[in-house]
């Protein structure tokens, strides 16, 4: 029986960030940074698989670990620049990409923090144990200079072999020269997979170079994804804005690239008129991959109140005539391929697509480099450990729900009514239910006050058809809640 599928789409202990799917075979891979939950830092884990049945995109299955920070022969030789923060500690493993070779083979294209170079680890099979290859160089070893090497993509067909990399940010790496950084950079490589055969070409203006291009309002400034589908090649990267992806296209690999639009935001900006974020704004890094006969924008969402524990979410593209995409709307259904069964199933409240704190003006700036989740913040976040107590086979939940919060879930289908709704909670306060709007009619309110995780329940008015989900927190000023699972019946 096929799975239903959520956002995000692996277990709520994972956090597998920077998301590329690549479809090899009959089944979906994701390759992706690997951030701790309530991590204090970026890509504190090892390179980790996780892989789908393309007909079944909800039945993931772990893979192990398949590269090791310690396989990167430059850890613990000082090649590579240590920050302060970072002396004597493993250099961090950043956003991955993967292609299969014209050998068959499949190569994993990464770079290390502070290094400023791409490296190459290589396996026979998709999610096996790569082995470390070598560096992206030139002929004679050295590598161009004056390009940021981070975030390599990779596009490998029978015109050739391509690597995207680069970073805008106006601070440059150490070494770096003092002249503007173009921004996105394509290279193409020799069929070795590692030498590079052509001179860069700049394929999306950063922050430094876009001022009077296609590029001005949202310069490139990390996170490079390729994509070739049809007549078009479809260059996916994260803009200055931090939250958003957005693409450009063009015929030919090395370009010239257009800039078309946005592909996803992680507060929902942009879609449906929203000017105010409907979850909490952080960085952005994904692809697109057509899955079966739909194509879907992987991207990821933050946690714990911080940037530093990333999860995966993807959801469904709707591609034009022209070979352009509309803005994709985050929901909690993702790759499920429609709504929501709700009756008779209990979901984790941590797939919540909707959150909202009472500041809704704070929520317009992205989130802190460092997480701090007291209980005198307002914000609410998505945590989550092994506590004891806590509802059997959750590790995730919503938390810090105070007066004025929001949450939400999208889409439901109501399937045949229901009328009843219970929600596991622990606190103090008043949650009150609403459909499609979290400012519509209330449909039902639940009270609570219980220091312990406890089912709250009652009535609700018969429900039918598919619909957005909202619930909205209320009560005094001292009150909070936190929110483990729902169910409707």
């Amino acid at each position: 029986m096929r799975k239903i599928a959520v956002n995000p789409y692996l277990p709520a202990w994972e956090f597998v960030p920077d998301g590329e799917p690549h479809v090899f075979g009959d089944r979906i891979y994701v390759y992706g940074s690997h951030d701790e939950d309530g991590g204090d830092e970026f890509c504190l884990g090892d390179y980790v698989g996780w892989s789908a049945p393309v007909d079944d995109p909800g039945d993931w299955r772990y893979e192990g670990v398949i590269y090791r920070k310690d396989q990167d022969p430059r850890q613990g030789t000082g090649t590579v620049f240590e920050p302060p923060n970072r002396r004597g500690l493993p250099h961090l493993m950043f956003a991955p990409d993967c292609c299969q070779g014209p050998d068959g083979r499949y190569y994993l294209y990464y770079t290390l923090d502070f290094s400023n170079t791409v490296a190459v680890a290589v396996c026979d099979t998709p999610a096996g144990q790569f082995e470390f290859l070598g560096i992206v160089s030139l002929p004679d070893g050295t590598r161009d200079n004056d390009i940021q090497w981070f975030d390599p993509a990779v596009l490998a067909e029978e015109s050739g072999v391509y690597l995207y990399v680069g970073s805008a940010p106006v601070e440059h790496f150490p070494g770096m020269p003092d002249e503007p950084l173009p921004g996105g950079v394509m290279v193409r490589l020799a069929d070795d997979m590692l030498t590079i055969v052509s001179e860069p070409v700049c394929v999306a203006n950063g922050v430094e170079t876009a001022k009077g291009t296609d590029f001005e309002a949202h310069p490139f400034f990390e996170a490079s994804s390729i994509r070739h589908f049809g007549d078009w090649y479809y260059f996916v990267y994260s803009s200055l804005q931090g939250h958003e992806l957005c693409y450009a296209m063009s015929r030919r690999p090395e370009g010239p690239f257009a800039y078309k639009g946005v592909l996803v935001s992680n507060g929902d900006l942009g879609v449906k008129g929203n000017t105010q974020p409907r979850y909490y704004l952080g960085n952005n890094h994904g692809g697109i991959e057509k899955i079966g006969e739909k194509y879907y924008i992987f991207w990821h969402r933050h946690t714990h109140g911080g940037q530093f524990s990333r999860q995966g979410c993807a959801d469904e593209l709707t591609m034009n005539p022209d070979g352009t995409f509309d803005q994709a709307e985050i929901t909690s259904c993702g790759l499920n391929g429609g709504p929501l069964p709700a009756r008779g199933n209990r979901y984790r409240a941590s797939i919540a697509c909707h959150l909202q704190g009472p500041d809704r003006a704070a929520m317009a700036e992205m989130l802190p480099l460092l997480p701090d989740n007291t209980p005198e913040r307002t914000i609410p976040y998505v945590d989550g450990c092994a506590e004891a107590g806590q509802p059997e086979g959750y590790r995730s939940w919503l938390a810090n729900l105070r007066p004025g919060a929001v949450f939400g879930f999208k889409y439901l289908a109501f399937d045949g009514g229901c009328t009843r709704l219970a929600v596991t909670l622990r606190g103090r306060g008043h949650l009150a239910l609403r459909l499609d709007d979290p400012e519509g009619p209330v449909l039902a309110e639940l009270a609570l006050d219980a220091p312990e995780w406890t089912q709250a329940e009652g009535g609700i008015p018969a429900v039918t058809g598919t619909h957005a989900v909202y619930f909205t927190v209320s009560g005094g000023e001292a009150d909070r809640l936190d929110c483990a699972d729902l169910r409707f019946s």
